[in-house]
């Protein structure tokens, strides 16, 4: 081979190689935050519990399981079809002026929202429960027994889509459990039917029973089918868009004893998810 068709060869071996994607900080910022989490929920849900076989009547019951037509999502990051397309754009403006570093709001109106949104959950535990004021430094140490997140989720049609999240541990003075709520503001891309929207919530799946409350229906998980993180968890869907999940479990973390019965019963978590305090834009 000459010279000449050596390099001419080396010159289209180079040209048909597409050279990879360089590597976003972004993207590597946004898996790392991601990831971490993760860990938090994983503190918060710690610990199989017992499945819940007793369902309430006078209520109609769909006996199969739900199935997520998405995958296992982290807290508050659901991948919907039909978003939007412009979802690449730079993160929020925080109150400084400037795009957010990531997806969690640290400060501002939106942050406040998650603030206000963990106030409203301890205001709602039921006699009888409070909740222990351990806060733990959420990044590897001591699980904070009470939390709260605000988080930008997308962009559809221009319109910014977040989500809040408030978890916190229930105690009865014996044992502890935990109870989250979290909400996704309007022009969020969730399922409108009770059921389809309660096998969403981080992708666990669930036998629903539909309750009735006042004039509205919430979708009820009464019973986990392949994820253990919650006892039961309900979904409603307000008129406006807006979304709120109650989740609640027995048990809170491995070194304290299970709660021996859910705060709630069916029909007032359901009721719960309706609460207007919920309700956040």
């Amino acid at each position: 081979m000459t010279e000449d068709e050596m390099r001419e060869t080396l010159r289209s071996t180079m040209t048909a190689t597409v050279p990879p994607p360089p590597m976003s900080p972004a993207k590597v910022l946004t898996s790392a935050r991601r990831a971490r989490l993760r860990r938090r929920i994983a503190w918060t849900c710690a610990g199989t519990v017992t499945v819940i076989g007793t369902m309430l009547g006078g209520a109609a019951i769909i006996h199969a399981p739900i199935l997520p037509s998405i995958g296992t999502p982290p807290p508050a990051q659901l991948a919907a079809p039909g978003r939007g397309t412009d979802t690449s754009e730079a993160w929020p403006t925080g109150p400084d002026g400037n795009p957010q570093q990531d997806r969690t709001a640290h400060a501002g109106a939106r942050y406040d929202q998650g603030v206000q949104l963990l106030g409203a959950v301890l205001a709602a535990l039921p006699s009888g429960y409070d909740s222990p004021e351990t806060t733990g430094d959420n990044g590897g140490g001591m699980q904070p027994t009470r939390y709260q997140q605000a988080q930008f989720e997308e962009r559809v049609n221009g319109t910014e889509v977040w989500s809040y999240q408030a978890s916190i541990a229930v105690t009865d003075g014996v044992g502890t459990g935990h109870l989250t709520v979290e909400v996704h503001t309007a022009n969020n891309q969730l399922p409108t039917e009770s059921c389809a929207l309660v096998g969403q919530f981080w992708g666990m799946g669930g036998v629903c029973q539909v309750v009735t409350v006042g004039t509205v229906q919430v979708g009820v998980a009464v019973q986990p089918t392949r994820d253990g993180r919650f006892d039961q968890w309900a979904a409603y869907r307000y008129s406006d868009g807006v979304v709120v999940f109650v989740a609640q479990g027995r048990t809170f973390d491995a070194s304290r004893p299970s709660l021996t019965s859910l705060p709630y019963t069916v029909e007032q978590l359901a009721s719960l998810a309706t609460n207007a305090a919920f309700h956040l834009e």
